[in-house]
């Protein structure tokens, strides 16, 4: 070789083993644009928190990771797209998506391509049990169904209940539905009026809330996002409608209380969050999140964070190597506000909250 080219060839290769090696991808996937947008971004922001503090640990092993973002748009088919997209990126493992509805559209290709999928928030019972590639940090929906239906009905002697749920998010409100109507009536309770509608910008909650009323009811249940059941206790509040109003853990971010206001004062919700943790874990990181991104971190901020610390631990044991196996292998995980366990389903369990809308904030009653 000729020498100025050997020079040339060793200065490369110095230059090469010098630089930073290449950093290790995770792909995150939600809705980050349309009505369902409030759990898209707050899922990103939890996952982004989790990144930046194990790369200002010093990364995996001393490389660094890198969060791959992708929008879904809560459409099936641009979420299988994005999901190709992330795998071509070199992403070695997923988080989200944040609905079920686009995590069962996208499971055919993950289970393909065998990247691990772990969501925050997705509990539709329909994934319950499968030996696949999708795995959780949450319970099922039957978890925080029959929650809701013995909390109403025991609690709080409700009766007879009005439902209406989103078809468009139908594989996690039919199974909520489902479990609380066999909870419910199993009580001696009774679901007096059922309207299932398709989210978009030509529903009228107007007309939803005057067919309710036309029935003697004890509560309404809006098995629906924040921003639609915003917009039906409004409707519901217009028409001196003071009785209890109850929603799944979908409703519950902070987007509700800012569109909702006054109306959503008094709102029940199950889901697996306590706002008032005085966990340590969970503390510090609401700091963090505050100085952040401005804002208080939600539920779903918590779950993704948490999602993201498991697939962190897991590539801390074994390297981009199985890391479904690894997760299952490892089994308990210490979340910022508890412990929870993934089975070798890939399911978890952890504790439900009962919680209620008082003076513009979310309140733990139990």
């Amino acid at each position: 070789m000729h020498p100025l080219k050997l020079i040339v060839y060793l200065c490369c290769l110095l230059l090469f083993s010098c630089s930073d090696p290449e950093p290790i991808k995770i792909g995150f996937i939600g809705g980050l644009s349309g009505r369902v947008a409030d759990l898209g971004l707050a899922g990103r922001n939890g996952a982004t928190l989790a990144v930046e503090e194990i790369n200002q640990a010093g990364g995996i092993n001393g490389r660094k990771v890198e969060l791959l973002l992708a929008d879904d748009q809560q459409n099936e088919a641009i979420a299988r797209q994005n999901i190709s997209q992330l795998i071509e990126q070199g992403a070695v493992a997923l988080i989200g998506p944040m609905t079920s509805a686009m995590a069962t559209a996208v499971l055919p290709l993950v289970n393909e391509h065998k990247m691990t999928m772990l969501s925050p928030t997705v509990t539709t019972e329909s994934l319950t049990g499968k030996d696949d590639f999708f795995l959780r940090i949450c319970s099922d929906t039957s978890t925080y169904s029959a929650r809701m239906a013995r909390y109403l009905g025991q609690q709080r002697g409700i009766n007879k209940v009005a439902v209406i749920y989103d078809l468009a998010n139908k594989t996690y409100t039919e199974d909520w539905f489902r479990g609380f109507k066999q909870e419910f009536e199993a009580l001696g309770g009774e679901i007096v009026f059922q309207k299932a509608y398709h989210s978009g910008p030509d529903v009228r909650f107007s007309e939803f809330a005057q067919a309710i009323l036309t029935h003697s009811v004890d509560a309404v249940l809006s098995i629906s996002a924040a921003m639609d059941t915003a917009m039906l206790s409004q409707q519901l509040r217009k028409r001196d409608f003071t009785k209890t109003i109850a929603a799944p853990a979908w409703s519950a971010t902070e987007k509700l209380i800012e569109m909702g206001g006054k109306a959503v004062e008094g709102l029940i919700v199950s889901q697996f969050f306590d706002r008032q943790s005085q966990a340590p874990a969970y503390l510090q990181f609401r700091q963090k999140y505050q100085q952040r991104f401005i804002e208080e971190p939600g539920f779903v901020s918590v779950a993704a964070y948490d999602a993201t610390g498991v697939i962190l631990t897991a590539l801390l044991k074994e390297p981009e190597q199985a890391i479904k196996e690894t997760i299952i292998e490892i089994g308990q995980f210490h979340g910022i506000q508890q412990t929870f366990h993934i089975d070798r389903y890939g399911d978890a369990i952890r504790p439900t909250f009962i919680t209620q809308v008082r003076d513009g904030q979310f309140m733990a009653l139990e």
